[in-house]
């Protein structure tokens, strides 16, 4: 690989992506003490979904929560108990394909893309959720399974760097972009019902069957979109530019006064659904307090 395509904002490495870590979690400001308002942390309220463990009926507990089975097999009066599901389970989903391995700012859409899962992947593992990788590219997907702790996170940032040198090699061989339809399906086989899927992407060369894909992948699960772009592109002046190919022949790109690109500053839908713009030329503080103010509106 040539000196350039060695350069910062070209390739992943995993250093910068595990420093991310305090950027992440700087972001997201001072954990909150308790569910209300207050100085003092309390204990949640309420049963909680996860089924825990079965008991014997104490007179004045709830008959909703009778337990048939065990009433059955007993011929004693028990209820189910639950307590609050904790484990969280997230899979970061990467575009790697070629289109997604240029930029005009200070990184390749790629790179911005793989910071922007990090500092989320980060606060999700903070947070005691797990977290996994599927990685796209021209040729296969990376998995990484969904592990908890800081060890998970290590394990993503791998699956990260050995993606998107796979896909950055893809693109220098002038390999082309499957659309991204056809690799979404295999992430709901990923992950179960109830986890929670981000997706980041340029979403260029999008197939003809994206939105019946997003639809299928958010059934049953929390979708996030993040829209990758560069707001530095859509201020170049309209013109003519001339370019050097890899081949070594030359041709012209033409630039219109007016581009459709989304800017952080509008609303981007994708395929029907919102999706948080992130800009590649941005540095990744300025990231971070986006993912953070949008996690507070937007959970899921």
């Amino acid at each position: 690989m040539t000196p350039a395509l060695q350069g910062e904002g070209v390739v992943l490495r995993a250093e910068a992506l595990i420093a991310l870590r305090h950027v992440a979690l700087a972001a997201r400001g001072a954990p909150a003490l308790a569910q209300l308002p207050g100085g003092h942390p309390t204990r949640r309220k309420g049963a909680g979904l996860e089924p825990a463990d079965t008991r014997d009926y104490v007179p004045g507990d709830d008959l909703r929560r009778l337990d048939r089975g065990t009433t059955a097999r007993t011929g004693r009066l028990h209820l189910r108990e639950y307590r609050e599901e904790r484990d969280r389970v997230t899979l970061l989903v990467a575009d790697f394909r070629p289109v997604m391995h240029w930029g005009v700012g200070r990184r390749f859409l790629s790179v911005a893309a793989a910071e922007a899962l990090c500092m989320i992947g980060w606060r999700l593992a903070e947070e005691g959720g797990r977290v996994g990788l599927m990685a796209l590219t021209a040729a296969d997907a990376v998995i990484v399974p969904a592990r908890a702790r800081a060890r998970g996170m290590l394990d993503v940032i791998g699956g990260m760097v050995r993606a998107h040198e796979m896909g950055l090699a893809l693109a220098m061989d002038g390999q082309g972009d499957p659309p991204l339809d056809r690799l979404l399906p295999r992430a709901a086989r990923l992950v179960p019902p109830g986890a929670e899927v981000v997706l980041a992407s340029g979403f260029d060369v999008p197939g003809a069957e994206l939105a019946d894909r997003l639809d299928a992948l958010a059934r049953r699960r929390a979708l996030r979109l993040l829209l990758v772009t560069e707001e530095l592109e859509r201020h170049l002046p309209a013109g003519r530019y001339p370019i050097r190919q890899r081949n070594g022949h030359r041709a012209t790109v033409r630039l219109s006064a007016a581009r459709p690109e989304a800017s952080e500053d509008e609303a981007a839908r994708v395929a029907g659904r919102a999706a948080l713009v992130i800009d590649a030329g941005r540095d990744p503080a300025h990231i971070a307090r986006r993912i953070a103010a949008e996690g507070l509106r937007h959970v899921g």
